[in-house]
């Protein structure tokens, strides 16, 4: 029996067959080990050391002089500006992947209905090939609070001036002792009462001549005009003569009215009356009873012009740097969802709209069912990239609202690198981050291997 044994497990004979099986079997695993030999040293040199050297340093003081043990992780979770880069990383996981999973599934059933669905994914698609930083810059315009240079805000200003409408003169104001007082709300109004019968001129500066409406008329001829009885008559106008001359707190003869300016009659603090003024700047409150009256500019007609949505404020960045994201990855998800879709066992759809099932029907109970592995792959993968996002935070969020924005990779980076210059609690930060992306990608290759099988 012991003979039998030493016998199977010795070598075959030199120039057999199992002998030349054996030799080629040896012989491929050299070539092949030889083959993935500069992969593994990559992966080593670039990964493995990487992360292990990370890892150490996580564990020594910001100089690299002194271990510290877990101080670094004590002081991480301690730290108000890790805990919101935290808080924020946990908003990018749960609403980014979500928001671009379900806009992929919804483009890739509606892209199959469109005629022309190649050219509409390949739109889609385009900003993938826009890189990171590019994207960045773009939407950092975009965003911009003036509305002369974001396009987003000057949607937002042109349709609210659409239904709100906007002051003519936000830069206007009255000269000090020329009969105009401001109030505490910014409205103007008469230094002395105005009695009916009687007319005032109310002269204004700081605009522009080029600013003021189409069809502005000089005032010099309505400042002339009396009042009639029960009435008071006055002119607002641009206290100011091109090319020079004329007397201040007079209507000269070159100066021109304030027209579509809003005036009140006051009277014990309540408006009686209000008029417009017409494109000389005159205007007139009639039936007016005897009395004492102020003649008032309220405050709205130097309203300052509304500037839109400080989508760059700490209120709002991290939604508007979502957006920026959305608008890249959501080709990515549509087009991974539409390969998922097409394998779909066309039977079973047709077998279900025979049944007299509706379209939603089809889409919420076979469609979806269907799709779940595939679903369930993209969702793992955004939640695996939004975890690693850096350059659209860092690029789009300013300074000022930076720590509002941050996110665990971009703390990692300030921390590390930007000021901070303790890697060793920059260290900590990546360990963590790597901890946090480990499960998601084992559950992915799983996944996937899952599938294959």
């Amino acid at each position: 029996m012991t003979a039998t044994l030493v016998k199977e497990t010795s070598p075959p004979p030199p120039g057999t067959i199992a002998d030349r099986t054996r030799r080629l079997r040896r012989r491929g695993k050299v070539i092949a080990l030889l083959f993935v030999l500069p992969a593994l040293l990559l992966l080593g040199a670039l990964v493995v050391y990487p992360v292990l050297f990370s890892i150490g340093r996580s564990f020594f003081d910001a100089s690299g002089t002194t271990f510290v043990g877990g101080d670094n992780y004590a002081e991480m979770f301690s730290d108000p500006a890790t805990l919101n880069a935290v808080r924020n990383t946990a908003i990018w996981v749960v609403v980014a992947p979500a928001l671009l999973t379900g806009l992929g599934l919804i483009l890739a059933v509606l892209v199959e209905k469109v005629r022309w669905a190649t050219a509409f994914k390949l739109l889609l698609f385009m900003p993938m090939a826009v890189s990171f930083l590019a994207a960045g810059i773009i939407f950092r315009l975009a965003y911009d609070e003036d509305p002369d240079k974001g396009v987003l805000n000057a949607a937002v200003v042109s349709v609210h001036d659409a239904f709100e409408g906007s002051s003519s003169y936000p830069t206007a104001r009255a000269r000090d002792g020329q009969g105009l007082t401001k109030e505490k709300d910014g409205s103007y109004r008469t230094s002395q009462s105005v009695s009916p019968g009687n007319a005032v001129s109310l002269g204004l500066v700081g605009v522009l001549p080029d600013d003021l409406p189409a069809g502005t008329e000089p005032a010099y001829e309505a400042a002339g005009q009396k009042a009639a009885s029960g009435e008071v008559r006055g002119v607002v106008y641009l206290d100011f003569t091109p090319g020079g001359g004329g007397e201040q707190g007079k209507v000269d003869r070159k100066e021109s009215g304030l027209p579509e300016m809003k005036v009140e009659a006051v009277r014990d603090g309540k408006p009686v009356a209000t008029a417009t003024t017409a494109s000389d700047g005159s205007f007139r409150f009639v039936g007016l009873e005897p009395g004492s009256y102020a003649v008032r500019l309220p405050s709205s007609n130097f309203a300052p012009p509304y500037e839109g949505v400080s989508w760059l404020g700490p209120a709002l960045v991290t939604p508007a740097i979502i957006g920026a994201y959305l608008w890249i990855w959501t080709g990515f998800s549509m087009v991974l969802i539409g390969a998922g879709l097409a394998t779909l066992p066309r039977d079973t759809l047709e077998a279900a709209r025979m049944d007299g099932a509706n379209e939603w029907q089809i889409f919420r109970r076979i469609t979806v069912p269907l799709l779940a592995p595939v679903l369930t792959v993209v969702f793992i993968t955004l939640v695996i990239n939004v975890m690693k996002v850096f350059d659209l935070v860092y690029i789009i969020a300013p300074g000022p609202v930076q720590e509002d924005a941050t996110v665990l990779a971009t703390q990692m980076w300030l921390v590390s690198f930007g000021g901070g210059n303790n890697q060793g609690l920059g260290s900590a930060l990546g360990v963590l981050l790597l901890l946090l992306v480990v499960p998601a990608m084992v559950f992915n290759v799983r996944r996937f291997r899952r599938s294959q099988r």
